[in-house]
C-alpha cells in the first residue's frame, strides 16, 4: 500500500486595491512573497508600475472631487472609529498574517496591530479638531485661516513595521480629508491589502484609500514623481529618501521623510546600571534589530564600562530567539535571507576593524533554525566611533559599546553620526540629564528608559534622519495646507 504525499496548499494571487476594486497590474505581472520563517512562497502579488500608479491617482482624485469632499470632519472621524474597531476585531488575523510575512514573533505582531487600532482611534478623535485661527490685521477687516487637505497623497512604507508605519500616515491623511495611495514594501504587502478591504467595510468611499503593490524602483518612483500627487510621505533608508526628494521636485510636492538612525544609549556612571542592562537589549534587538530607533550604540562612562558590558552581554544571552509562532519567542527571523546576509557582512566587518564580539556573532547552530532567516543578537566591545559598525545603520540585531570619560565627550560621541532620530540618556542627575537631552541632536529622546515613540507625541529626526514629524497633532501640518482669507469691512 502506498501513501500519497499531501498536496501543498495553493499559493493565493492577490491584486491591488484601486478605486475600491481588486485589480491586476496593467502588465499582468506578479511577484512572489516569501516567508522568512520557512523560505516558502506564501503569496503572489500584483507587480504594479507607473501605469498602475496613474490609475490609482485618477481614482483618488475622483474620490477627492466627489462624495468625500462633502463629508464633515465629524463624519470622517466616525468612519475612522469604525475602521479602528474593525482592525481590532481582526487583530489576530492581521497579526498572524504579519508574523508569517515578516518573521516577527506573534506576541510582537499582536502588539503592533493593537497599536494600529490605537492610532486610528486617535485620529478618529482628532478629525474634528482641525481648526484655523483669526488674525488681527492693520486694515479694518476680518482675517482668518482655513486648514485644508492637500488632495491626493502618496504613502510609501517599509517592511520592518509594515502596518504600524502605514497607520502613522493613513490616519492623519484621511482625518485631514485627503485621499491616499499606499505603497507597501514588496517584502511585506499582505496586511496593507487586507486593511484596504477593511477600510471599504468601514464606509470609506471607493478611491479614498488605494493600495498599489510593486517595487520601489517602479511603483514607488512613479508615486514620488507623479504630477497628480500633492504630497509624498516616506519611511525607509536615507538614500531612497534623497531620491524621493529629487523626484518630488517636479511639481514641488510636499515631502515628509522618516529615514535612517544610529541612535545612542548614553549611560553615565551614576545610572541604575542593573536596570539599564535588563531593559536595554530590547531597545536594539526587538524586531530583530530592524528598527530605525534601535539604540545601536551604547556610549558608556569608562569607570562602569566593563560592568555594563558584562551585564548587557548576560542579558543578551537570555533573549529568546525562536519560532515566531511560539508565544515565548522574543526575537524571530529577519525579514529575508538577503537582509540576514547584509547583517552577517557587518559582523564580519566589525571583527576585521578590531572590535570584539562578546555575545552572539552568527547564525544559531540548532537544527530548528535551519530553514528560517535567524540570526543571533550580537554585542561588540572594543569599538571606536570611526568604525563602520559604529557609523552605518546595520538594521539588524547588532549593538556596539563605546567608552567615554567626560560629559562633553559623551555628547560628542552621541552626535558623531550623520543621523539624529532617537536615543536615551541614563543618569540619576537631573541637571546632567537635561543638559545632555538639549545637546544631543535627535528628534526624540528619553531619559532612564527606552520609550520615546508615542501615538500622541511628534516623531521624526534631525540631520539625515529626515524631515517632518509624524504622530500627534503635529502630523496634521504634513497633510494640510493653510489658506488665509481677508474680508474688507470698511
Amino acid at each position: 500500500m502506498t501513501t500519497e504525499a499531501p498536496t501543498p496548499a495553493a499559493v493565493p494571487t492577490l491584486n491591488m486595491v484601486i478605486g475600491g476594486k481588486r485589480v491586476a497590474a496593467a502588465s499582468g505581472d506578479t511577484f512572489d512573497v516569501v516567508s522568512p520563517v520557512t523560505g516558502a512562497v506564501i503569496a503572489r502579488v500584483a507587480k504594479g508600475g507607473a501605469e498602475d500608479v496613474d490609475r490609482a491617482v485618477k481614482a483618488a482624485q475622483s474620490a477627492f472631487d466627489g462624495e468625500w469632499q462633502t463629508w464633515s470632519q465629524t463624519r470622517r472621524g466616525q468612519t475612522l472609529a469604525r475602521f479602528a474597531a474593525l482592525i481590532r476585531d481582526h487583530l489576530e488575523e492581521l497579526a498572524r498574517l504579519e508574523s508569517k510575512n515578516m518573521g516577527k514573533p506573534i506576541s510582537s505582531a499582536r502588539w503592533e496591530i493593537g497599536a494600529v487600532a490605537n492610532v486610528m482611534e486617535y485620529w478618529a478623535g482628532a478629525a474634528n479638531k482641525l481648526m484655523g485661527e483669526t488674525i488681527p490685521v492693520s486694515k479694518p477687516g476680518f482675517d482668518f485661516t482655513l486648514r485644508e487637505p492637500i488632495g491626493v497623497v502618496g504613502l510609501i512604507v517599509p517592511w520592518n513595521f509594515p502596518l504600524m508605519l502605514a497607520s502613522w500616515k493613513m490616519g492623519p491623511a484621511l482625518a485631514a480629508g485627503n485621499t491616499a495611495i499606499l505603497k507597501p514594501a514588496s517584502y511585506t504587502p499582505l496586511t496593507a491589502l487586507r486593511v484596504a478591504e477593511l477600510a471599504l467595510e468601514a464606509g470609506f468611499p471607493p478611491g479614498v484609500l488605494n493600495v498599489v503593490t510593486g517595487p520601489g524602483a517602479t511603483a514607488g518612483a512613479a508615486i514620488a514623481a507623479h504630477p497628480g500627487i500633492g504630497k509624498v510621505a516616506f519611511t525607509g533608508e536615507t538614500a531612497t529618501g534623497q531620491e524621493i526628494m529629487r523626484a518630488a521636485a517636479g511639481n514641488i510636492k510636499k515631502v515628509s521623510l522618516e529615514l535612517g538612525g544610529k541612535s545612542p544609549n548614553v549611560v553615565f556612571a551614576d545610572a541604575d546600571i542593573e536596570r539599564f542592562a535588563a531593559e536595554s537589549p530590547y531597545s536594539v534587538f526587538d524586531n530583530c534589530g530592524q528598527d530605525c530607533c534601535a539604540r545601536a550604540r551604547i556610549i558608556v562612562e569608562r569607570s562602569v564600562h566593563d560592568r555594563v558590558v558584562e551585564l548587557f552581554a548576560a542579558a543578551t544571552a537570555k533573549v529568546k530567539v525562536g519560532d515566531p509562532d511560539d508565544e515565548a519567542t522574543e526575537v524571530g527571523t529577519m525579514v529575508s535571507f538577503r537582509q540576514r546576509e547584509t547583517v552577517l557582512d557587518y559582523i564580519r566587518i566589525g571583527r576585521e576593524e578590531g572590535a570584539r564580539v562578546v555575545a552572539g556573532g552568527g547564525i544559531p547552530a540548532e537544527p530548528a533554525y535551519a530553514q528560517g532567516a535567524y540570526i543571533q543578537p550580537t554585542v561588540f566591545e572594543n569599538v571606536t566611533s570611526r568604525m563602520r559598525i559604529a557609523q552605518e545603520e546595520v538594521f539588524g540585531p547588532v549593538v556596539v559599546v563605546i567608552p567615554f570619560d567626560t560629559e562633553e565627550e559623551a555628547v560628542r560621541l552621541a552626535n558623531d553620526t550623520p543621523y539624529g532620530l532617537s536615543g536615551s540618556i541614563w543618569t540619576r542627575d537631573i541637571a546632567r540629564a537635561i543638559r545632555t537631552v538639549k545637546a544631543v541632536r535627535s528628534g526624540v529622546i528619553s531619559v532612564n528608559c527606552n520609550s520615546s515613540v508615542h501615538t500622541e507625541a511628534p516623531f521624526g529626526g534631525y540631520k539625515m534622519s529626515g524631515v517632518g514629524r509624524e504622530n500627534g497633532m503635529h502630523a496634521l501640518e504634513q497633510y494640510t495646507q493653510i489658506k488665509n482669507v481677508y474680508i474688507d469691512l470698511s
